[in-house]
């Protein structure tokens, strides 16, 4: 028997839906929610062939949930495991011009909506994902990194202090912490942990975040507003505050367009485009989104003052051994945070060192590894990482029962395996670094990721 819906939220859904509709947004939530996956369209695998997501290329929905933690493509970053309405922000983005752009995530983890955007910048774009939440954001890091595009920064701060960084990103993205009332579908505790002085807390902290984001976006730029939830204050309510707070400064998009079968109520809020998925019309958990563009005008590519000095150069007497694991090293720069040394396109480097020496940063770049005797020994993002050589190092194609095997950081076949360094691959895909020495191999993959479900 499932938790009963609050009272007060099914009230205010009446009132904004009307009884019927309402009736069949509640007979919904009490349905099964979808599964869904987004694939890495920079890792091909044969991964899921299920019926795609309309309104996002890569996406596909499943017929059941699989043991995601027991498949070693899905640790290689082959796909993302990101609910189906979620993925719209894919569509969102199809008409904006993203190449090479600036985009802030302002509340990333775990990363789903990161990992789009990151894709859609291309390897000389730069995504900034960022989450109050240091064991949030470590985690978001680590989906980042299995991800493999090499171009994300992740950072941990309030947005007052992101926001100093004042019209300095080409796109910026709010998927606002909320009262999560699109999770009362696959989340039982949604329902028990829901309140309606929640949702008046969570409305003025969306504004306040809002405000930061709006100071960090430049001129001509777009602004992303979305939640996972359906009442009217955090959703509507909120992009009406930002057309009356911002109105004069505010210009629309060009249309985006919907498919009438998706079953997505589109509706006009000013400059904003709002988007509303209710899983009784959509495939899809709740969610709400709203896009518009601020006004042309003189762009001030400000940044804060540097605090601190984080990069060292290479030397120039071992860039040639970190230059052999990338497969464009001309395009990089290659530089040390402590032992470790960071690959980073070469288009976006003074722009990581500018948020590295005044945010909080988690991770950026590629972790390559450390320097010993003049050769590198990787560290586990490099082996995820859709820029690495592969004529650098042998290779070899394991079993699944193997996979899953090396990722619990169990005993590897030497056999299998050149002598020294090798990338393990299942699937075609890269999934983590084995050592062979002699009969014997050490497992590098990181013990703090190595799957412990049985």
């Amino acid at each position: 028997m499932r938790i009963p819906l609050p009272e007060e939220f099914v009230a205010d859904m009446r009132r904004t839906l009307g009884d019927v509709e309402a009736e069949r947004l509640f007979d919904a939530l009490d349905d099964e929610p979808t599964v869904a996956v987004r694939c890495n369209p920079l890792k091909p695998a044969l991964c899921f062939e299920g019926e795609a997501v309309g309104w996002c290329r890569w996406g596909r929905y499943l017929d059941r949930r699989p043991q995601f933690t027991l498949d070693p493509l899905m640790h290689a970053g082959a796909y993302y495991v990101q609910e189906a309405s979620s993925q719209f922000m894919a569509h969102l983005m199809e008409g904006v011009a993203l190449e090479g752009c600036r985009v802030l995530d302002m509340c990333a983890a775990p990363g789903g909506k990161t990992t789009i955007y990151s894709t859609l910048v291309g390897r000389e774009g730069l995504v900034v994902a960022n989450d109050i939440s240091r064991n949030r954001a470590l985690a978001l890091a680590d989906n980042v990194q299995r991800w493999g595009m090499g171009n994300v920064v992740v950072t941990c701060n309030e947005p007052s202090h992101i926001g100093e960084f004042g019209e300095w990103f080409d796109v910026v993205a709010v998927d606002a912490p909320c009262s999560g009332e699109g999770m009362f579908r696959k989340m039982e505790e949604a329902r028990e942990e829901w309140s309606a002085g929640a949702v008046d807390v969570c409305a003025a902290r969306q504004k306040e975040i809002l405000a930061e984001a709006w100071r960090a976006l430049r001129p001509g730029g777009v602004l992303m507003y979305s939640t996972c939830t359906f009442n009217t204050r955090e959703d509507e309510g909120v992009v009406r505050w930002l057309v009356e707070s911002y109105g004069d400064e505010l210009v629309p998009m060009s249309d985006i367009e919907t498919d009438e079968q998706w079953g997505i109520a589109v509706s006009r809020i000013g400059a904003f485009q709002c988007f509303h998925f209710y899983p009784h019309r959509a495939r899809g958990e709740g969610f709400f989104v709203a896009i518009a563009r601020k006004a042309e005008g003189a762009i001030r590519r400000s940044k804060p003052k540097v605090r601190r000095k984080i990069f060292t150069p290479v030397a120039k007497s071992d860039l040639g051994e970190v230059q052999r694991w990338v497969d464009t090293p001309e395009s990089k720069m290659f530089a040390a945070i402590g032992d470790t040394i960071y690959c980073f396109e070469r288009a976006i480097y003074e722009d990581v060192v500018a948020l590295a020496e005044s945010l909080s940063v988690i991770y950026s770049g590629v972790a390559m590894g450390q320097l010993f005797k003049r050769r590198l020994r990787p560290e586990h993002p490099l082996a995820l990482y859709v820029g690495l050589n592969v004529d650098a190092l042998p290779s070899s194609e394991i079993s699944a029962e193997d996979a899953v095997e090396y990722l619990r950081r169990g005993d590897v076949e030497a056999s299998l395996f050149e002598e020294g360094i090798n990338v393990v691959r299942y699937g075609g895909l890269a999934i983590g670094f084995v050592k062979r020495i002699g009969a014997r191999c050490n497992n590098m993959y990181p013990k703090e990721l190595r799957i412990l479900k049985q």
